[in-house]
């Protein structure tokens, strides 16, 4: 039961980083593309870590994994923020609808 969970939350983790790499592919400008690879990406890590905790030997092991993915968020937060910032401070206005 442990083995299905677990390989159902990495397919759904890898899932949320396919749609967040179609995202930056396809969406209009640097804002929405920013959300969508920051909110898909941090969802799809958390999914998969999960499903690795379930398969973890030892509780340090899935304490690790999840220092690791308190880290990514913080980083990608961190950093998404900085783009987003240094692009406005160039004057790129967001993307609005024809």
């Amino acid at each position: 039961m442990g083995e299905l969970a677990s390989a159902l939350l990495l397919f759904a983790g890898t899932f949320f980083f396919i749609a967040g790499t179609a995202g930056l592919l396809r969406f209009p400008d640097i804002y929405t593309r920013l959300h969508a690879i920051t909110k898909a990406d941090n969802l799809g890590l958390g999914l998969l870590v999960l499903g690795l905790m379930l398969q973890a030997h030892s509780g340090w092991s899935a304490l690790k994994l999840l220092l690791i993915w308190s880290i990514a968020l913080l980083a990608s937060a961190t950093s998404s923020h900085a783009i987003a910032r240094a692009v406005r401070r160039e004057g790129v206005r967001p993307w609005t609808a024809p």
